[in-house]
């Protein structure tokens, strides 16, 4: 059997000013987590790889020309700077463009071999003309759209389980029949104007794992009899977990597991690759961030292994 794909390069680290509340360290961790584990346990068989920057004409499939060059040349102005939340640099440009890159390979990969990964994306909010909460670039819009373009896929399913809305997602694909968005998110938090998904399921402040969990599989079961995808973009945020910072929800991390293995069944009875991305997470302790994320990861290698175990059963018998 194959090992699993997942993409991380040291360019997802951007270096940010004292003081800055997104977390960037946890890309890091979370690397140094997947490869430690992967040498301990034989059942976490990975293959770590280095994206490729998204190209332009990738890039474009989404977004403006006019928004690509000026985050390209640095010419964004001080509203779409702090609309980001990122201090503009080279850096920015080329964690960005890897960050959408790796998205990219995982949706290839996933479309090979069932599952891949990219220790990033999940860049939910940036819209076609503009960035915003963390996001610069669309990276599954992108890599939908790749996919798509290069003929691998002629259906696709965006589920967003990030515990904010992706109403860039949402605006980008609104009348698209080739990519079905949903969304499972808290009702009150960012962002405070939302878009219309495909299915949207908005949940109230402090909503825990019986309300969550019902809430995933019933959208699932509507989402995938909608889309009948080829594949699935999976952002597996870990924001939803009852001690994030900016959550509002409250899941226990072992519903965020079962969380998990709900996507992931859903797409087996699909017939889909999944490609999951890590999303947003903020948890006071950022350990339990990484920890969540990598849960998602070795959830996503361990059903792909019984996956690929189920098919050459069948095969042999």
């Amino acid at each position: 059997m194959l090992p699993v794909r997942i993409f991380y390069c040291h360019e997802f680290v951007l270096p940010l000013p004292p003081g800055h509340r997104f977390p960037m360290e946890k890309y890091a961790r979370l690397y140094e987590r997947v490869a430690r584990e992967a040498r301990r346990q034989p059942d976490l068989d990975v293959r770590l790889g280095t994206p490729r920057p998204a190209s332009d004409l990738q890039l474009l499939r989404v977004h403006t020309s006019d928004y690509v060059a000026a985050v390209s040349d640095g010419r964004l102005t001080s509203r779409q700077v702090r609309d980001i939340g990122f201090p503009w640099s080279p850096g920015l440009v080329e964690r960005s463009r890897r960050s959408v890159g790796g998205t990219i390979e995982a949706a290839r990969w996933a479309l090979r071999e069932g599952a891949s990964a990219n220790l990033a994306g999940g860049t939910h909010h940036a819209r076609a003309d503009r960035g915003a909460g963390f996001c610069v670039f669309n990276d599954v819009a992108v890599a939908a759209r790749a996919v798509l373009a290069e003929g691998l896929a002629r259906r696709v399913l965006i589920v967003d389980l990030d515990v904010h809305q992706g109403e860039g997602t949402a605006a980008i694909f609104a009348g698209d029949r080739d990519v079905f968005t949903f969304s499972v998110h808290a009702a009150r938090n960012f962002p405070f104007r939302k878009e219309t998904s495909d299915l949207d399921i908005a949940l109230d402040d402090g909503t825990g794992d019986g309300v969550y969990l019902e809430a995933v599989r019933d959208g699932l079961a509507r989402a995938v009899a909608a889309a009948r995808p080829q594949l699935v973009l999976y952002i597996a945020g870990a924001d939803p977990y009852e001690g994030d910072r900016l959550g509002r929800l409250a899941v226990s991390v072992e519903g965020l597991e079962h969380r998990d293995r709900a996507v992931l069944e859903a797409a087996e009875h699909a017939g889909a690759g999944v490609a999951v991305v890590m999303g947003g997470g903020y948890a006071a302790d950022i350990a339990r961030t990484v920890e969540i994320h990598f849960a998602s990861v070795r959830t996503a290698a361990q059903w792909r292994a019984v996956r690929q175990w189920r098919r050459a059963a069948r095969v042999a018998g």
